[in-house]
């Protein structure tokens, strides 16, 4: 057994390296539809995605989000968006490996059928129950209620990448009915079905192993940051300390 600490911009980084290699997106990739959501986790998702077919050029992470969470002080929209979107450059849609540029998954929603995958970032996930929530600023519920019409409707896949620092206690179908209750200020909650991915989930898709959280926090950049503890065989922990070692120094996510 071995200790990692992994920052929540490496967390991002090694979801990304598992969810392109999930056999979902490996067959919708090679004939079918996959659209990544824009958002942060999301970002490193759609980078991994686009590098590895050769499409990376004219991407990048930087405005790839609508609605994002800033330390106080720092301005969004009443929806949680930034003030100046002019740079947002749309969802990342793939049509049988083949990125679709300027699409949205508003463009594309009627298209979705079963063997085709939606991958969108979550606010809340609560483990033990492996729950997922949204928080959701748009007055019509926004991507997430556009997907699930062809999640429920169609059985499209939905993948929920979340890094361990959105960690919650209580019951996240709770959390849902006290923000969406009338006279509550903020934005609202959807409790979200659908395959949820952490770095737990996604070390154990990459290689294996069997992973325990087991302390988080820090201080001097490692605010943020979970202790893993990562059990397997001799090559299958050096493996991860390879990938440890290669996204521990990722840069966190910056305007």
């Amino acid at each position: 057994m071995r200790q990692f600490v992994i920052t929540p911009a490496a967390g991002k980084r090694i979801i990304a390296r598992a969810v392109v290699k999930h056999p979902a997106v490996t067959g919708a990739l090679e004939k079918g539809l996959v659209v990544v959501i824009a958002g942060t986790t999301g970002g490193y998702i759609a980078e991994e995605l686009l590098t590895q077919s050769g499409q990376a050029d004219g991407f990048s992470r930087q405005r790839f989000f609508r609605g994002v969470t800033l330390r106080p002080g720092m301005k969004t929209t009443a929806s949680g968006r930034l003030v100046d979107e002019s740079a947002f450059p749309g969802d990342v849609v793939l049509k049988n490996g083949v990125w679709q540029k300027g699409k949205m998954i508003f463009d594309i929603i009627d298209e979705l059928d079963e063997g085709d995958v939606i991958i969108k970032g979550v606010n809340c996930i609560r483990l033990p129950e492996r729950q997922a929530g949204i928080l959701i600023g748009h007055p019509s519920g926004g991507t997430i209620a556009a997907s699930l019409g062809a999640v429920i409707g169609r059985r499209v896949k939905l993948i929920l990448a979340a890094g361990l620092e959105k960690r919650v206690y209580e019951d996240i179908n709770h959390i849902a009915e006290l923000l969406n209750m009338p006279g509550a200020s903020g934005p609202r909650m959807l409790p979200v079905p659908g395959e949820l991915i952490t770095e737990i989930d996604a070390l154990k898709i990459l290689f294996g192993v069997d992973v325990t959280l087991v302390a988080g926090g820090g201080i001097g950049g490692a605010e943020g940051c979970v202790w893993l503890a990562v059990q397997g065989d001799e090559l299958q922990l050096e493996n991860v300390k390879r990938l440890m070692d290669e996204t521990g120094d990722e840069e966190p996510f910056s305007l």
